[in-house]
């Protein structure tokens, strides 16, 4: 049986916090022991009290102070289970946008040997709900310049419900990762294939908020492109070396 830790990052989630621990909670998947790690960014409007209140010993909370950005508050929840004793460590929205019920698909690929296992939109059975043509077209292009800039074959490395082997994490040299929005997503997956580890998409429906307030600005964009652009440029220099 593999320890497994959903790592959930949140920052005024209350509307949808409780709903979505107790069905990641509720899930059944074959050989593994389900937890959830809730992240939360000192959220003003009471998401830590809400994790508090299931009194779960599954379900463990790490407050942090301040609102600072979903890549340190994954890292900080990576090196939260790095210290514990899971195997396999999972990424989760926490707006509901991924569906715990298709949790198994990416558990299922990582017990067939892959190294990291990414929930992807824009692959043959992906789908998404309630977005826009503006926001899928978004996404389609930074992905695609992502693949272009980058050199790998992935596509959805924006995309956040993935599962790592323990592994995986600890090969990815977690303390030299300096992005922060949501270019981190596609900085792991970079990292993962630039050093040969085993990437695999499978296809997830994502489905568009309900409620709350997305987290998504323009800044968030800005930061994805230029570290695309930066990172990419240093891949042609090496390989002109």
């Amino acid at each position: 049986m593999k320890c497994t830790l959903v790592v959930i990052p949140t920052y005024n989630e209350a509307e949808n916090i409780k709903t979505l621990v107790e069905r990641v909670l509720a899930l059944s998947v074959s050989g593994h022991e389900i937890g959830v790690l809730v992240v939360d960014d000192g959220s003003p409007d009471g998401t830590a009290e809400i994790i508090k209140d299931l009194n779960s010993t599954r379900v463990h909370l790490l407050e942090r102070t301040a609102k600072n950005g979903l890549g340190k508050a994954y890292l900080a929840g990576f090196a939260w289970a790095l210290e514990r004793d899971y195997q396999v460590i999972v990424e989760m929205d926490g707006d509901g946008s991924h569906l715990p019920e298709q949790l198994d698909r990416l558990l299922n690929a990582l017990n067939q040997g892959v190294d990291l296992v990414i929930g992807a939109r824009w692959i043959p059975g992906g789908t998404v709900v309630n977005w826009s043509i503006y926001r899928q077209w978004l996404s389609r292009l930074g992905n695609g310049y992502a693949r272009l800039a980058l050199g790998f074959q992935l596509h959805d490395a924006t995309a956040g419900f993935r599962a790592f082997t323990r592994q995986a994490l600890l090969d990815l040299d977690l303390d030299s990762v300096d992005s922060n929005g949501y270019c981190f997503q596609i900085d792991l997956a970079w990292r993962a294939w630039h050093q040969g580890l085993k990437v695999l998409e499978v296809p997830i429906t994502f489905v568009e908020r309900t409620a709350g307030i997305s987290k998504m600005s323009r800044a968030i964009v800005l930061e994805a492109i230029w570290q695309i652009t930066k990172w990419g440029l240093l891949r042609v220099k090496d390989k002109r070396r």
